[in-house]
C-alpha cells in the first residue's frame, strides 16, 4: 500500500472503503466506498454536516430520498451512462437492490445547504477528448456529472472517463491544486494499466485507487487490450474550487500541442 495508491478489497459485509478522514488517505478530505449489494438488500447513508452522492456503477436500484423514490439501472460503466444522486447535509439516501448491484458513494463535509437532484446519463452525456492528438494514442471518454458549475454550493466534482484501448488519460501531464481521486476499473479481469502520481508508478487494475495530493502531475494510461473506466473525483478547496479551465500543464511537454506525428 501507499499513501497515494491503493489495492483495496470488500469485506465480508459487501464494503470496499477507499478514501476516509482517518485512514492514510484522509489528504483528499472525502469519504469514498464502493459497495456490493445482493438482490433485495437495502443500505441506508445519512451524514451529518456532509453531502453525499451515491452513483450507480452496475446493477438495478431504487433511490429514496426526501420525498422522491426513482428506479434506475445500468449494465455496466462501460456501455451504458450514470445515475446518481446528490444530496446536502442532513439528508438520508435509501439504496434497494433489485438484483446483484454495485455503488459508489462518495461523501465530505459540506454546510452549505442545496436543491437534492437524480443525475442521469442525459445530464452527464460521454464527449470524446483529445482525438487526433498526441499520437491519435490519448482518445478518451469523459463526463462530468457534477462540478462547481453545476453544483456551485458543493464541496466536490464526480465525473467518469472511458479510455481507448491502449491510450492515455490525463494527457499531457496536468496538475491542479485540488485533491482528486480515481477509481479504476477495466473491461476483463486482467485488465491493467499505469497510473502516474508525481515521479511514481503504479499498476492500475480493477477496483485500485489513486489518491492524488493538490499539486502532483498525474496522466494515466491503459494497456494495449483493455478499456479502462476511471470515476473521477475532486475536492474544492476553500476559497479555490476546481474548475474545467484549470488544468496546469507541466510545461516540459507543452510542444506536443503542435507536433506532427
Amino acid at each position: 500500500m501507499s499513501s497515494v495508491f491503493g489495492y483495496p478489497e470488500f469485506d465480508k459485509n459487501g464494503e470496499m472503503i477507499l478514501t476516509t478522514y482517518d485512514n492514510e488517505y484522509k489528504d483528499m478530505m472525502m469519504d469514498i466506498r464502493v459497495y456490493h449489494m445482493a438482490a433485495g438488500e437495502t443500505r441506508k447513508f445519512f451524514r451529518a454536516g456532509e453531502e453525499t452522492a451515491v452513483l450507480l456503477l452496475s446493477g438495478k436500484i431504487t433511490c429514496r430520498w426526501e420525498q422522491r423514490q426513482e428506479t434506475v439501472s445500468r449494465k455496466d460503466v462501460f456501455t451504458e451512462g450514470p445515475w446518481c444522486v446528490h444530496v446536502c447535509k442532513d439528508t438520508a439516501v435509501e439504496v434497494e437492490a433489485a438484483e446483484a448491484s454495485e455503488i459508489l458513494v462518495q461523501c465530505t463535509k459540506n454546510n452549505r445547504e442545496f436543491p437534492a437532484r437524480l443525475y442521469s446519463p442525459k445530464d452527464a452525456p460521454w464527449n470524446y477528448s483529445c482525438q487526433g492528438k498526441f499520437g491519435n494514442v490519448a482518445k478518451r471518454r469523459v463526463n462530468t456529472i457534477f462540478d462547481h458549475e453545476i453544483s456551485p454550493k458543493s464541496n466536490m466534482v464526480l465525473g467518469e472517463v472511458l479510455n481507448d484501448r491502449g491510450n492515455w488519460s490525463g494527457y499531457l501531464p496536468h496538475r491542479h491544486p485540488q485533491p482528486e481521486t480515481y477509481l479504476f476499473k477495466f473491461d476483463r479481469p486482467e485488465g491493467f494499466g499505469a497510473s502516474f502520481v508525481g515521479d511514481q508508478v503504479f499498476k492500475s487494475v480493477n477496483n485500485s485507487f489513486s489518491a492524488i495530493p493538490g499539486g502532483e502531475l498525474h496522466p494515466q494510461a491503459a494497456a494495449p487490450g483493455f478499456q479502462m473506466y476511471t470515476c473521477w473525483m475532486i475536492r474544492h478547496l476553500e476559497g479555490n474550487p476546481w474548475l474545467q479551465t484549470d488544468r496546469c500543464e507541466d510545461e516540459r511537454y507543452t510542444w506536443l500541442h503542435d507536433a506532427e506525428f
